[in-house]
């Protein structure tokens, strides 16, 4: 069989990516769907998983994940080759209904071949997850920032043109079986191995019709998707804000973020809503403190990347029973300087805790930093994932802020 296109066949080359990629698309679909089954029953409340199932399901969407990669590069190369074949015209050229149905189909499968995946693939780069795409390559893209409204509208974007994918599919498969079974022609036969021509009509269905359809349904499942809300980024569940407080140092900027190792893979965070009331003198007491901290922390404000949902569950944060953490700690001078000495309590678990504390103070404005690592069994977090290979003990935490002193009579 020959290797290139003729105007009355297709050569092997065609039909290998023809069918590699149906294969890889059928496949997609199914490594979709059951991981997304597993994933909602991780982050539902009412259901008990084991490591087991987080495992698969962290190798399910990696799974998802590189065959989508393969998929995107393989319909570039896909369409790179029928821009340099001649492509066999259609049998029934002459239905004109038919035919520019059958090539507005084509359309938006050479379309979506590229989309779909390239939306995963954004997704993917603007969150942070724990299911990694299985290349050496890294897991970013250029220009795709980690934002989390970025990961929010891609994921929907993704959502939506895979209906139209799945759809166009099933048009395609629906209209090789009719061809294969009502006409009896050869459309579907010439794509089966081996080596088969077949006579076109001599009418034909042009090209700008099918691809203004293409583009009139891609642009009625974008709109649909916009009307459903699903293109508009989502407020973030934050629950009630905390109260401001004031105290004699005053915050003006600052982070406080978390990092975990789920599945091998380190997943980052950050907390939108936190407040800190701080005492400071840069002379001590007898006791040798220079002053006190208290930090408050609205859990449900956290970003945790893919991972946000199941964080929040009951075997984790559980966010709506215990809405807040509390830090609150005594700032005292050591030999190997600021200390932070007191306890930390998450959910109902209270642990002591010591914290080196950097910090610069030049006029009234302060800078400070420091970090810690937890181990969140102390907590009662995630008591259910005893595996450190699904989720690793250690919790760091992490926090820089810059105060300003208050105003003294």
């Amino acid at each position: 069989m020959h290797a290139a296109n003729t105007p009355l066949s297709y050569g092997w080359i065609t039909k290998t990516f023809h069918w590699a990629i149906a294969l890889m698309i059928l496949t997609m679909f199914a490594l979709g769907w059951i991981a997304s089954t597993l994933a909602g029953w991780i982050e539902a409340p009412d259901i008990i998983v084991s490591d087991n199932t987080i495992w698969w399901t962290k190798i399910l969407f990696s799974t998802h994940k590189t065959l989508g990669v393969a998929i995107f590069f393989l319909a570039i190369l896909r369409i790179l080759w029928a821009i340099s074949q001649p492509k066999p015209k259609l049998l029934n050229g002459d239905n004109t209904a038919e035919a520019t149905l059958a090539e507005t189909v084509h359309w938006l499968l050479y379309g979506s071949l590229v989309l779909v995946p390239l939306s995963g693939w954004v997704y993917h780069a603007a969150t942070t997850g724990y299911a990694p795409i299985w290349w050496p390559l890294g897991q970013n893209l250029p220009f795709v920032d980690k934002d989390p409204q970025l990961a929010e509208i891609s994921a929907a974007l993704h959502f939506i043109l895979q209906w139209v994918l799945a759809g166009a599919v099933l048009l395609h498969i629906v209209g090789a079986l009719k061809h294969h079974f009502v006409d009896g022609d050869a459309t579907l036969r010439r794509m089966l191995p081996g080596y088969t021509e077949a006579l076109p009509t001599d009418r034909q269905p042009g090209h700008a019709l099918p691809i203004l359809a293409a583009l009139v349904i891609w642009a009625a499942a974008l709109g649909a998707g916009a009307w459903a809300g699903w293109l508009t980024p989502a407020a973030s569940a934050q629950g009630e804000a905390l109260v401001e407080v004031q105290s004699d140092w005053t915050v003006q900027d600052g982070a406080l973020t978390i990092a975990i190792v789920q599945g091998g893979a380190e997943v980052t965070g950050s907390f939108a809503d936190w407040t800190a009331s701080i005492a400071y003198s840069e002379v001590p007491d007898d006791a040798g403190k220079h002053g006190d901290v208290t930090v408050k922390i609205a859990i449900a404000s956290l970003t945790l990347g893919s991972v946000t949902g199941q964080a929040m569950g009951p075997d984790y944060f559980a966010a709506e029973e215990w809405p807040t953490a509390t830090f609150a700690a005594d700032l005292v001078q050591s030999e190997d300087g600021l200390i932070a000495d007191g306890t930390l309590r998450i959910r109902d678990q209270e642990m002591p805790v010591q914290m080196p504390v950097t910090l610069t103070i030049e006029g009234d404005i302060a800078d400070a930093a420091g970090s810690l690592t937890v181990d969140r069994r102390d907590y009662a977090v995630g008591l259910g994932t005893q595996d450190e290979s699904t989720l690793a003990f250690d919790v760091s935490i992490d926090w820089q802020l810059t105060a300003t002193r208050a105003a003294t009579e």
